[in-house]
C-alpha cells in the first residue's frame, strides 16, 4: 500500500478551529453559537501583553463579557446582535487576536508536518470547519467562536487559504452535500453560500480544494449537489478555462446502509460521474450503464454488508 495523502490534525474533528461547540458531552447543541474558548491561562496572558502593546490595557482582561453561552443565537447577545459588539474597535481587536491566534497554531503545525514529510512525496492537507448555521446574519456568530473572523464584512477564509498556499497543504472543506433549503430556515443557514465563499478563497489564494459530506447520505439529491459543487463554476471565472475543480472528495461514511441494493446502485452512478468529472450524459443514463457494475459486485456488497452488521 502506497500512503499518497496525510491529513493533518489541528483541532476539534481534525478540524482547525477552536473546540467552541462541543456536541458530545450535551454542551452544545445545533444551531448554538458556540462559546470562545479564550480563559486558560496562556490565551490570557497571551491577551494581556497584545491589549497593553496596543495601548488598550483594559482590553486584556478575557473574552467578550456579553457573548452569551453555548447555546444562544446571535440576537440573544449585545455582541453578536446586527450592530454588537463585534463591529467596534474592541470587538475588531478582540476577533483579529482570537482568529490571529488559530492562525498561528494553524502556521506551527503545517510548518511542522512539511517539515517531517518533505522529499516523501506524499500530499498535505488539513480540515476547515463547514460552519453554515447563522451564515446569513452580519456577526456570522458560530465562526467566530471557532476562530473564523468572518462575518458580512470581512473574508474569514481568504487568509486561511493564503496559510495552506504557502505550505502546499490542500485545503479540505466539509457539507459538500447540503442545500439551503433543507436546513432549519430561521438559524439563516446557507452552506450553499458558504461552499462558494471557500471556493473563491481557495482559488484566489491558490489552495488546491478538497471536499466531504458531512452528514451520512445515500440520496441522489445529496449526490447531485456533490457533483455540483466539486466542479462548480463562479460568475468571476468568466472563461478562464484552467479553473481548477476539487481535487478529491472523501465520501463519509461507509456503513451496512450503503450496501442496501438501491443505495448501492446510487452509489456506484455517483463514483462513476464524479470520476468522469460530472460532465458525462445524464443520470438516467448514467444508472443504465452501472448496472453491469452493480452486478459485478454483489459478492463484494453482500460480504462488506454482513462484516459491518456483525
Amino acid at each position: 500500500m502506497i500512503i499518497q495523502e496525510i491529513q493533518v490534525g489541528m483541532g476539534p474533528a481534525g478540524e482547525l478551529r477552536y473546540p467552541s461547540y462541543p456536541e458530545s458531552n450535551g454542551t452544545w447543541r445545533f444551531p448554538g453559537i458556540g462559546a470562545f474558548q479564550c480563559y486558560d491561562k496562556y490565551m490570557v496572558s497571551n491577551l494581556k501583553a497584545v491589549a497593553e502593546a496596543a495601548g488598550k490595557k483594559e482590553w486584556g482582561n478575557g473574552g467578550p463579557s456579553d457573548a452569551g453561552h453555548y447555546n444562544n443565537w446571535p440576537e440573544d447577545t449585545p455582541f453578536f446582535r446586527r450592530d454588537g459588539g463585534w463591529n467596534t474597535s474592541y470587538g475588531e481587536f478582540f476577533l483579529e487576536w482570537y482568529s490571529g491566534m488559530l492562525l498561528d497554531h494553524g502556521e506551527r503545525i503545517l510548518t511542522a508536518a512539511e517539515a517531517i514529510f518533505r522529499g516523501t512525496g506524499v500530499k498535505l492537507s488539513g480540515k476547515v470547519a463547514g460552519i453554515h448555521w447563522h451564515y446569513g446574519t452580519r456577526s456570522h456568530a458560530p465562526e467566530l467562536t471557532a476562530g473564523y473572523y468572518n462575518t458580512r464584512f470581512r473574508d474569514g477564509y481568504r487568509p486561511i487559504a493564503s496559510m495552506f498556499a504557502r505550505h502546499g497543504v490542500i485545503f479540505n472543506f466539509t457539507c459538500i452535500e447540503m442545500k439551503d433549503w433543507e436546513q432549519p430556515g430561521d438559524a439563516q443557514c446557507s452552506p450553499e453560500k458558504l461552499i462558494k465563499q471557500v471556493i473563491t478563497a481557495t482559488r484566489k489564494a491558490g489552495a488546491p480544494l478538497a471536499g466531504e459530506n458531512a452528514l451520512p447520505r445515500f440520496d441522489q439529491d445529496a449526490y447531485n449537489q456533490i457533483v455540483g459543487n466539486a466542479n462548480l463554476r463562479l460568475p468571476e471565472d468568466g472563461h478562464n478555462t484552467t479553473v481548477e475543480p476539487m481535487c478529491a472528495f472523501t465520501y463519509l461514511r461507509m456503513n451496512q446502509h450503503l450496501f442496501q441494493p438501491e443505495n448501492w446502485r446510487l452509489f456506484v452512478s455517483f463514483v462513476r460521474k464524479m470520476a468522469q468529472g460530472g460532465a458525462s450524459h445524464s443520470w438516467e443514463q448514467e444508472h443504465r450503464d452501472t448496472d453491469s457494475f452493480v452486478h459485478a459486485t454483489v459478492p463484494l456488497v453482500q460480504e462488506a454488508a454482513a462484516l459491518l452488521h456483525n
